[in-house]
């Protein structure tokens, strides 16, 4: 147990894609598929689904500030709520509780989008499983993936375009606020101020702050094909249309 919570990690470092990764992508793949099956479960039970997926989401995040808090690592420069990812693990909890179609656009675009980013290209440093930085990180961004998928394809809700629209108006908006927060207190939300120290994918960018125009470009784009699917099912129901008249 100690080791689990441990910050130092004497276990398997853990390798993108290596077999830990592998299986744990395969059981949220898993999870998703096995959810369809609740489109046609009753009220009471997909009721009951979407609050334990909240308060897991819930707990889970809280655990991670625990855990920083009594390793001594908590600090308002990198551990506040306000990273993409860290704001939806919150209000996804709200969504599936109170069934929220405002926080669903959010969850739907930005959730999905960053949720299968974070997913395949994990931050979870050195630690592999079963470390408890390992299982948090994938049980968190996995379930606000998974929150999103669920309320699509059990609960009926889908995005328009005018979603998408304020999707991306509103997430531009909260980046410039939170650019100025960084500059503030010191931080890099969002990596709005700067590469992260540590590697990542705007490595393979331009430097600051051209590799912002590359980040909103593959933003954009991810809301676009996550939307495909509903604008040709649009598409499709207008020829039908049509053609019956």
């Amino acid at each position: 147990m100690g080791n689990f919570l441990s910050k130092g990690w004497d276990g398997p470092v853990f390798i993108l894609f290596e077999s830990a990764h592998l299986v744990i992508l395969l059981i949220i793949v898993v999870v998703n598929l096995w959810m369809l099956r609740l489109k046609e479960s009753n009220k009471s039970t997909r009721k009951a689904v979407r609050w334990t997926m909240a308060i897991i989401l819930w707990v889970n995040e809280a655990a991670w500030h625990v855990w920083n808090v009594y390793l001594g690592t908590w600090n308002i420069q990198t551990m506040l709520p306000l990273h993409i990812c860290s704001v939806l693990i919150w209000l996804s909890g709200f969504m599936l509780i109170f069934k929220n179609y405002q926080i669903y656009e959010f969850v739907y675009f930005l959730g999905i989008g960053a949720g299968l980013q974070a997913l395949l290209t994990p931050d979870v440093g050195i630690y592999n499983f079963p470390h408890f930085r390992f299982l948090q990180a994938f049980i968190g961004h996995g379930l606000v993936l998974t929150s999103g998928i669920y309320m699509t394809t059990v609960e009926g809700f889908r995005p328009i375009w005018k979603s998408m629209f304020r999707v991306i108006i509103i997430s531009n908006i909260y980046m410039v606020v939170i650019f100025f927060v960084n500059n503030a207190i010191g931080s890099n939300y969002l990596m709005v101020n700067g590469k992260p120290s540590v590697k990542s994918i705007l490595d393979l960018m331009p430097d600051w702050p051209i590799y912002l125009f590359y980040v909103e470009a593959i933003g954009i784009i991810t809301c676009l094909l996550l939307y495909i699917p509903f604008a040709i099912k649009d598409w499709r129901a207008r020829r039908i249309t049509v053609a019956v008249d």
